[in-house]
């Protein structure tokens, strides 16, 4: 049975959330299926941010998240989440200790980006899962992008790239928002600057941290769920050839055997220069 998409928090409404969320769902029950009874599983969401994910992972094992940013773990800390302040780049775990990562929207904020792809390969067990999702190509960079630090969007063939240089195997990879991508593109090329946008990197109380989205009204917000939907049955199936972000999940590999000796795993390629 496909895992439901949970609808208690205010972002799981908006339709880019819901959408996003369903086509993690299907590559994670595809990959991994429902926790098991009696099965422990460990998933570590690496920049959790306010914790809008956290319930939805929970399908897959027991969560813990952390975060550079101590704004929204302040707020992951209220809905009683495992949540810490570190960078993502040199995670407080010892090897091989989880059997589901997520970087969700995460990677393209961060400058070291083979830094924090070794480290999640480390930390996950072999045969562990790594999802990763980002916004999509470079020629969509628009002010949304700058108001959020993002450091890059990525092409599906470079991000597969990326991975496989840590050491880590791509199992699935699509874009996905891929029949809205022809109006997102003409609204981000139309408008690429839009300085009425929110974000809580422009608020200036401490206390206050917010998701930055743009609200969808009504009908339209219910007509895009539907939208969503179909595109997250179309993942079940194939990869999608364009898209406005980027869905990936990969792999640690398990160790080779020969003769009931373990070698370990080839070791990541050297890094290369952001393409």
């Amino acid at each position: 049975m496909t895992t439901p998409v949970l609808t208690v928090l205010d972002e799981d409404k908006h339709a880019w959330f819901a959408g996003r969320t369903r086509a993690i769902l299907q590559y994670l029950d595809a990959e991994l299926g429902p926790r098991t009874p009696g099965v422990e599983r460990m998933v570590l969401d690496l920049g959790i941010g306010a914790g809008n994910m956290a319930h939805h992972l929970a399908h897959y094992g027991t969560v813990i998240g952390i975060d550079n940013n101590l704004r929204p773990l302040m707020v992951a800390k209220q809905r009683g989440l495992a949540v810490g302040q570190t960078s993502g780049d040199q995670l407080p775990f010892a090897d091989d200790q989880f059997d589901l990562m997520a970087l969700l929207d995460t990677v393209e904020h961060i400058p070291d980006e083979f830094g924090v792809l070794e480290e999640c390969r480390r930390v996950l067990k072999p045969g562990g899962k790594l999802i990763v999702t980002a916004p999509a190509f470079m020629w969509l960079w628009s002010y949304n992008d700058e108001i959020n630090a993002h450091q890059r969007r990525y092409t599906a063939p470079e991000l597969q790239q990326k991975l496989q240089i840590c050491g880590l195997r791509v199992r699935r990879i699509s874009y996905n928002n891929f029949f809205l991508f022809p109006l997102i593109a003409a609204i981000r090329l139309a408008r690429p600057y839009n300085p009425e946008l929110a974000s809580p990197h422009l608020t200036a109380d401490a206390d206050v941290y917010q998701v930055e989205m743009e609200p969808i009204p009504e009908p339209m917000n219910t007509v895009l769920h539907g939208v969503g939907w179909l595109e997250g049955e179309l993942l079940q199936r194939i990869a999608l050839p364009f898209g406005t972000s980027v869905i990936c999940i990969a792999e640690k590999p398990r160790p080779y055997r020969t003769t009931g000796s373990a070698i370990p795993s080839p070791p990541a390629g050297e890094r290369l220069a952001a393409q």
